[in-house]
């Protein structure tokens, strides 16, 4: 296979997996009906390897085989390897309503961190794990696959590591090694586009001790693996019933992704598909270097959400008539410069990347203080971002008509009436801006990306421990005492 086009794709969905949503199994997630918004959400990334205005970008040819593969399976050996991959990412998500669409994207993130850490694997413990990354790389590379990763175990007592746990299950570890493979047990939590995806990569979420190796475990494992059981998050959704009304939610009536708790009830893997097993001291190493990729990642999808907080504000300044106003004007200045800073340490995270050796050569890694200190810049200033939209847009957000209304031949004439804003901006066109900033900042939606900004690819904290590890802080001592004429 090379290419998959988006109905292959939604097709190889349809599988026997064992998933769960609100309370109740799901035959086909093909068919249900808050299922189907996040497969047509995902599809985006097999839409746009087929359409010529982003082919271009979203595809590459193999120089091994001459096929045209998926860009995101590309090995970043550069800069440009690494600002093209961003570019592609903000491209997905700008189609994608701001919403990353993430089937592709965190999976190779993963596979490019084991290229890493199975090649110190092999050079110092002798093992043979560089081999199996590569093959199953190349498995999902050729077979274009939707890519899902479980790694944030569900922790428990977070005081406890994890063979300290009242139970042995609160992180997922392996009960039995047999000559075919090993056996998983556990759960994993926040698992994005699982119910969606042909795979699952597991990953440890920590670092380990001696007597945690049981935990320290990464694999691969297909969707419908028997034993792996999916219960979708329910957030954002009633029922069956999907938000429909693309008037009254924008973005989320078409765009929606679905995170579950990912529980491994006692699931067979093969040896070829595990990648770590009992090598406690390299699970920390794994974790953090799929973590250098996957914020990465995240600074690049967040590039069209931040673009439409800039452009939603303006619009409802100017539909207001104050878009000339001073402290509109101051507004929309912090807004672009948060925007903006966003996109340059982004970009600069991937000029400054450094080179991990994986076998065969090189792989570029973003810049680790780089990457953190963009991600930090943007959770710290995300709420207060929406803060000054809402400012700027006015309490319509939450207080105007519904969808019904503007479609009644008895009320509607009251809002044209009435809702217009300047001249020559018409109360239809107003409520729709509206809409899109309650939808972007006052709906489920609207806070689904706040959670996220706080917690999605690492906490604030993480990121501060993050940046800590690799800023140079006795460089700067040491310039310091240089100019207080301290001797060393």
């Amino acid at each position: 296979m090379s290419l998959r086009r988006a109905e292959e794709y939604i097709a190889s969905l349809r599988d026997g997996r064992i998933v769960y949503f609100r309370g109740r199994r799901v035959p086909d997630v093909t068919e249900h009906p808050v299922l189907r918004t996040a497969i047509e959400h995902a599809a985006i990334d097999y839409f746009m390897a087929h359409d010529p205005a982003t082919r271009e970008l979203a595809v590459v040819t193999d120089p091994q085989t001459g096929e045209e593969v998926s860009r995101y399976f590309v090995l970043p050996r550069c800069a440009e390897d690494l600002l093209l991959r961003s570019r592609l990412i903000e491209a997905s998500c700008r189609r994608g309503g701001t919403l990353v669409v993430l089937i592709k994207e965190i999976g190779t993130d993963a596979l490019f961190a084991l290229h890493i850490i199975a090649h110190a694997m092999d050079r110092q413990l002798g093992t043979g794990y560089l081999e199996r990354v590569r093959a199953y790389y190349e498995y999902c590379k050729r077979n274009d696959l939707a890519l899902a990763v479980a790694q944030t175990d569900v922790k428990g007592d977070r005081s406890r590591g994890p063979a300290e746990q009242p139970h042995p299950d609160y992180y997922v570890r392996v009960v039995e090694r047999r000559s075919d493979g090993i056996i998983l047990r556990g759960a994993k939590v926040h698992t994005s586009c699982s119910m969606n995806a042909n795979e699952i990569i597991v990953l440890p979420t920590r670092s380990m001790r001696e007597e945690d190796r049981d935990y320290a475990v990464a694999c691969a494992v297909p969707v419908n693996s028997p034993g792996l059981k999916l219960f979708v998050s329910a957030y954002g959704t009633s029922g069956d019933t999907p938000v429909e009304n693309p008037i009254e939610h924008p973005i989320s009536a078409r765009h929606r992704m679905m995170e579950s708790l990912t529980v491994f009830d006692d699931v067979f893997v093969p040896w070829e598909r595990v990648f770590l097993c009992e090598e406690w001291q390299f699970a920390g190493p794994l974790a953090l270097t799929f973590v250098d990729f996957h914020r990465f990642t995240a600074i690049s999808y967040k590039l069209p959400l931040v673009d439409l907080l800039v452009g939603a504000g303006a619009l409802l300044a100017d539909y207001n008539g104050v878009l000339g106003a001073t402290h509109v004007r101051d507004k929309l200045v912090r807004l672009a410069a948060y925007a903006e800073t966003l996109r340059g340490l982004t970009h600069q995270a991937a000029y400054a990347c450094t080179f991990q050796d994986i076998g065969d050569g090189q792989i570029a890694v973003p810049n680790t203080l780089l990457v953190n200190v963009a991600k930090l810049h943007f959770a710290e200033g995300y709420h207060r971002a929406v803060a000054l939209v809402q400012d700027l847009a006015g309490g319509l957000v939450v207080t105007g008509p519904g969808a019904e209304d503007l479609e009644s031949p008895e009320v509607r004439p009251y809002l044209d009436r009435y809702l217009g804003g300047r001249a020559g901006v018409s109360a239809l066109d107003r409520l729709r801006a509206m809409n899109l900033v309650c939808d972007l900042t006052a709906s489920d939606f609207g806070g689904y990306q706040e959670v996220l900004a706080i917690q999605a690819e690492g906490s604030i904290e993480a990121e501060k421990l993050a940046i800590a590890r690799a800023y140079d802080l006795k460089r700067a001592m040491d310039y310091a005492k240089e100019l207080a004429g301290i001797e060393a």
